[in-house]
């Protein structure tokens, strides 16, 4: 069976975006950008909301691509290899390859892609992964903190949700980020 993970680049507070929706203090530098792209090669399928879908598209359709670092450009390629499920009432089709929508989130459909995975599956998106939480789908949370509080605005994880975890690993990087992974420990 596969494993649901949820990874978030977040402040030192938990939040993935300011109060005025910005999140340019969370822009990794190549040392962190080369770490989440050896993470991301194991996974198979990504799932996103309609804002996460609109953010990550980017790396499949902005044409400044053929100019970006070489870690940024192998994160490119990893995303437009994987498969995406969105999740949207509001968008008719995807603009991408490998790019399916659905109209809502149903756990049970979840379940049964992790039964059936043979890579993980990423969650992205703070109110996407809420749901996931609460359904208790998530194996592993991955957090990349940034050194940075920024007060208010978005936050990274579900405020209505408690769950036990294990760590799992640890790192810290020149720039001052720091990358937690914590395993979902089983209900008792």
């Amino acid at each position: 069976m596969a494993k649901l993970v949820y990874s978030a680049i977040c402040s030192l507070d938990g939040y993935i975006e300011d109060k005025d929706g910005s999140f340019d203090w969370a822009v990794p530098d190549d040392e962190v950008h080369a770490f989440i792209n050896d993470l991301e090669r194991t996974t198979g399928t990504c799932l996103y909301g309609r804002r996460m879908y609109e953010t990550m598209s980017a790396w499949e359709s902005d044409s400044s691509l053929p100019e970006l670092s070489p870690v940024m450009r192998d994160f490119a390629d990893i995303w437009r290899e994987s498969e995406k499920v969105v999740y949207s009432s509001t968008i008719e089709a995807p603009w991408t390859e490998r790019t399916r929508v659905e109209r809502t989130f149903e756990p049970e459909a979840v379940r049964e892609l992790k039964a059936e995975a043979r890579q993980d599956i990423s969650i992205g998106g703070p109110e996407l992964a809420a749901h996931a939480f609460r359904a208790r789908l998530v194996d592993e949370c991955q957090l990349f903190l940034a050194p940075i509080i920024v007060g208010s605005g978005k936050p990274a994880l579900p405020r209505d949700v408690r769950l036990d975890l294990a760590l799992q690993d640890e790192r810290r990087f020149r720039g001052g980020f720091v990358f937690l992974r914590y395993q979902i420990r089983a209900e008792s």
